[in-house]
């Protein structure tokens, strides 16, 4: 591998190292409680087993948190991790405050389900609890997620020459967190701007509507960065120059920009407003991802791995190829406000976690935590991503039959056999997944709970 072809980080052996497993340490309980509650969400969509379980007036908040944990708080934490390896020596004290925040409103977050009056409001791209504990967990990773952002913009390193891979790396994680602050202004934009007459759902879903999009550009941009790194490490020869790369991450963040210019030009209430954010993402998404992601599967059809690490990065990258092109496909396809919609964003949301997953298992044994079984790390992407295709594949099935999204048991309206058979699939699907996501956390546990030295010791004795 030349300069030209190594899109990775180098991990530096100093505060900057801690910063980084901290957030994994984030990542890693903030998937471990979606996990438990994806279980119970499962549970109460799947036909039958949704009729005998007594908790199923806690789906709506289950899927609160769900959704919150394993995208917003897992997503924003892996970026943490990056920017922490990204930025320059000795300027640590504000990003160890930011993660401190970042975890006490996490932790709040997964106790607010528990307490009374907690009720869920199901808007889009951040559900809410209506209660003060919620509010108070949310805020308080807000501020923390702020503080790492401008932390990350101000002592973030040097790109160096553009036109290496590592510059063009560093660019793609800059990138990410201009995108970032970008989304903190679109909330507080709205914020402003949104009526005193509004409440409740409403509120909220103009509160999160651009800033929401925005986030969306922030995970693909790490998504591509992390395509980046995953191809380095699978030992592919990328068929475009570093110089290439970088613009098209610069499309990425061009898109950002963009969304400025809607709040200048129209007011959050009116139905361009909404309907621009959707072309945005819709639009601008597919031209920020489209051309690397046709390189890299050039790139995989040349060679297919040699060494172990290759092949783990090379499953990680098509898994995350895959869903995140069927979640982009279905994106097209919605028409109402049906289960097509959680189908879209399924496919899309964990194309980006498989990515990241895949950069966590490259990431541990430099940061000094080996992986205990590289075999199990390489099929874990496959059994999550085809969980999740099955997953995916049931909620289009059943969108066509008219089965509305966020609602469960008897609410689904399950009176037909196809929609019977496409929700079971889902619920099969979903069971499958959530295998493939207990594997990803038995994997990494398994690897920061052992001693580096013991680890080495396990190891020679097998």
């Amino acid at each position: 591998m030349t300069a030209d072809d190594n899109y990775s980080l180098a991990v530096p052996q100093d505060a900057r190292r801690l910063l980084a497993l901290g957030w994994l340490w984030l990542c890693v309980l903030a998937l471990l409680g979606a996990g438990v509650f994806s279980l119970l969400l499962v549970l109460a969509r799947t036909p039958y087993l949704s009729d005998i379980i007594p908790w199923i007036g806690f789906f709506h908040s289950a899927l609160v948190v769900h959704v919150d944990l394993s995208v917003l708080v897992w997503s924003l934490a892996f970026g943490g991790m990056l920017w922490s390896l990204n930025q320059r020596a000795g300027h640590s004290s504000i990003a160890w405050i930011a993660l401190v925040l970042a975890s006490v409103g996490a932790a709040i977050i997964i106790a607010s389900p528990f307490v009374r009056d907690a009720q869920p409001l199901m808007s889009n791209y951040i559900p809410v609890l209506q209660h003060p504990v919620f509010f108070t967990g949310l805020f308080t990773f807000a501020i923390g997620f702020t503080l790492l952002v401008i932390n990350s913009m101000v002592f973030m390193a040097p790109v160096g020459p553009l036109m290496s891979a590592r510059g063009a790396l560093r660019f793609g994680l800059n990138t990410a967190a201009v995108s970032a602050a970008v989304a903190m202004i679109c909330f507080l934009w709205s914020y402003l701007q949104i009526p005193d007459y509004l409440m409740g759902r409403s509120f909220f879903e103009l509160l999160f509507w651009g800033g929401g999009h925005v986030l969306q550009f922030t995970y693909t941009l790490l998504m591509l960065v992390c395509w980046l790194w995953l191809a380095h490490a699978a030992g592919l020869r990328l068929p475009v120059t570093p110089r290439v790369v970088l613009v098209i991450l610069f499309v990425g963040l061009a898109c950002v920009f963009v969304s400025p210019l809607i709040y200048l030009a129209w007011p959050i209430t009116s139905a361009e407003h909404v309907k621009l954010f959707t072309w945005l993402m819709r639009w601008g998404g597919s031209l920020g991802t489209l051309p690397l992601a046709l390189a890299i599967i050039i790139a995989l059809l040349r060679y297919g791995g040699e060494t172990g690490q290759e092949i783990l990065a090379r499953s990680a990258l098509q898994c995350s190829l895959f869903l995140f092109g069927i979640g982009g496909i279905i994106g097209f396809m919605i028409s109402g406000s049906d289960v097509t919609i959680p189908a879209h964003y399924h496919g899309s949301i964990v194309g980006v976690t498989l990515a990241m997953m895949g950069v966590c298992y490259l990431l541990l044994p430099k940061l000094g935590y080996p992986l205990h079984n590289q075999r199990l790390a390489t099929w874990q992407p496959v059994i999550y991503a085809g969980g999740q295709l099955m997953h995916v594949a049931g909620l289009v099935w059943s969108g066509g039959y008219g089965v509305q999204r966020k609602v469960a048991g008897a609410e689904q309206g399950l009176d037909s056999i196809e929609r019977i058979l496409g929700m079971g699939l889902m619920g099969l699907g979903g069971l499958v997944s959530s295998i493939g996501g207990l594997l990803f956390l038995i994997i990494v546990l398994r690897a920061l709970l052992r001693v580096k030295d013991n680890a080495h010791q396990t190891e020679r004795g097998q």
